[in-house]
């Protein structure tokens, strides 16, 4: 029979089997990451159960466990994207190496460094006095955990990198407003902790663009690259050590030994010394037999963040877990001992919960804000994430000086648009880059620049204006929309809880 008249019955099935395959492959990576953070929560139910089981509160504690289980799930999805971002977006490491790193270590932040010791009423927001009621301040928790959460969610499903340290602040003030009215709210705290809005992500911003304006006229805009990196790169890697050695010591470390600013200042410039003695040799290694141009430099840098993006996660987790598993410890210990504390121990079965959430987020739904704060923003290198690094950890250092409350989400977020902005500025306006791309165009040895007229330069836009608007209107609304729907929440829980 002449094979025009064929039918090719058997590839047709084939395709079709192969469709079948290809399209239930997507739909199971579509329903693999919230099947495993539903394993995740049921474990960490039936743990509790199985540990309270006969304790008073049992069933409350382990609906507790449920919804701080849920919360650290979104803290891991949304927040520490910022740690790691940059570096990713740099391309200093690959997305898989970087959840690993941020997983590693922002488990170890959270169970070797993790505050023991926490104010159960979040940061002095709610007066004690009025919530004294066991199951009043239980309901209050509760919706407070729930509230927060679920906009954390929310802005992790917009694409908005919000900070959980105030989504979890809007949700107890509006539990407790709903609780006790409000002359329950400390106002004081309040008006500082929005004023930190407002700060934090500036000074994060200002301070990096000092650094990328720093390494610009110090480093990249040098006749010879190499020679400036092997003086100012080993300075940079002192900075950075010495700051991060300072940042965990006031905040990473709080939870095993108590550090003043000044001991921890101290502690900087001793470690900026050893790493600068150690570094010099190092970078003056590596950068042998390197090209005089830009890529190289990205190489010497590429070390130094990796390492940043580590130890801010570190300092993270040792900071932030308290965030999902701080009401959940305070709820615990009201259940238990039936009266509200000022302050209670977070049990290690709760600081697990916390630990292995946030890391399990980070894991399944972490990638989705990864992307976007290391690639959708503004363009990073090695370089410009570098700032974005040492600016986060140094403005907290300034911060915690001036007893300002601060969000590193912000800060973090806040340099990003820092170096995109001052990039724009500078692509613009400096004299020295009009200088240094015409030498290089009258260089034949060296490729020649692209040439851009001065029109162009002046209105070209390095920064997501659409991003811009979209993240800034989600930390405005962050606060007041956790409690309007904690004290919704609330009012629903009193009915189940007396």
């Amino acid at each position: 029979m002449p094979d025009t008249l064929r039918k090719p019955t058997l590839d047709k099935d084939l395709d079709k089997l192969t469709t079948i395959e290809q399209a239930t492959e997507r739909v199971s990576r579509g329903i693999m990451a919230p099947g495993l953070s539903l394993i995740f929560v049921l474990i960490c139910a039936l743990v509790a159960a199985l540990l309270m089981t006969g304790q008073p509160g049992a069933v409350v504690i382990v609906a507790a466990a449920v919804v701080g289980a849920y919360m650290a799930l979104n803290i891991g999805a949304n927040d520490v994207a910022n740690n790691v971002g940059p570096a990713v977006g740099a391309r200093a490491m690959t997305l898989g190496t970087a959840l690993i790193v941020a997983a590693v270590c922002e488990s170890a932040g959270a169970l070797i460094a993790g505050s023991d010791v926490i104010g159960t009423i979040s940061k002095g927001i709610i007066s004690p006095d009025a919530v004294s009621n066991p199951s009043v301040f239980i309901s209050a928790m509760l919706a407070a955990l729930v509230a927060s959460a679920m906009w954390i969610h929310l802005a992790t499903w917009l694409k908005a990198p919000v900070s959980t340290t105030h989504s979890i602040v809007g949700g107890v003030m509006g539990s407790g407003i709903a609780a006790a009215g409000l002359n329950a709210v400390n106002w004081t705290t309040m008006g500082s902790i929005a004023a930190s809005w407002v700060i934090s992500p500036v000074l994060g911003g200002i301070f990096a663009a000092i650094f990328l304006a720093f390494i610009k006229t110090a480093i990249i805009y040098r006749d010879d690259k190499i020679a400036a990196a092997r003086v100012w790169v080993p300075v940079l890697v002192a900075l950075m050590s010495g700051i991060f050695a300072a940042y965990l010591s006031v905040k990473g470390l709080k939870g095993i030994v108590k550090i003043t600013l000044p001991m921890a200042l101290i502690i900087g410039l001793v470690a900026g010394g050893i790493f600068w003695l150690l570094a010099r040799p190092l970078i003056a290694k590596q950068s042998r037999g390197l090209e005089n141009r830009n890529q190289s430099l990205r190489y010497l840098f590429s070390l130094p963040l990796i390492i940043s993006a580590g130890l801010l996660s570190f300092a993270h987790g040792a900071n932030d877990v308290a965030n999902a598993v701080g009401p959940l410890a305070a709820i615990v210990h009201t259940a238990e001992a039936g009266e509200v504390a000022a302050k209670v121990s977070i049990p290690l079965w709760v600081m697990a919960v916390g630990a292995l959430g946030i890391s399990l987020g980070l894991l399944l739904f972490g990638p989705r804000l990864i992307k976007l704060v290391g690639n959708e923003i503004t363009k990073l290198n090695p370089m410009r994430a570098y700032c974005v690094a040492l600016s986060a950890a140094l403005t907290v250092i300034v911060a915690s000086g001036l007893g300002l409350p601060v969000s590193s989400t912000h800060i973090a977020i806040g340099a990003v648009f820092g170096v995109g902005f001052f990039r724009e500025w500078y692509t613009s306006r400096s004299q020295r880059r009009a200088d240094y791309v015409a030498r290089r165009a009258a260089d034949q040895s060296q490729p020649k620049a692209k040439k851009t007229s001065s029109e162009d330069q002046k209105h070209r836009f390095l920064v997501r204006r659409a991003h811009f608007l979209t993240i800034v209107a989600a930390w405005l609304i962050t606060v007041p929309a956790a409690a309007i729907l904690s004290g919704i929440l609330f009012a629903i829980f009193r009915i189940f809880i007396r």
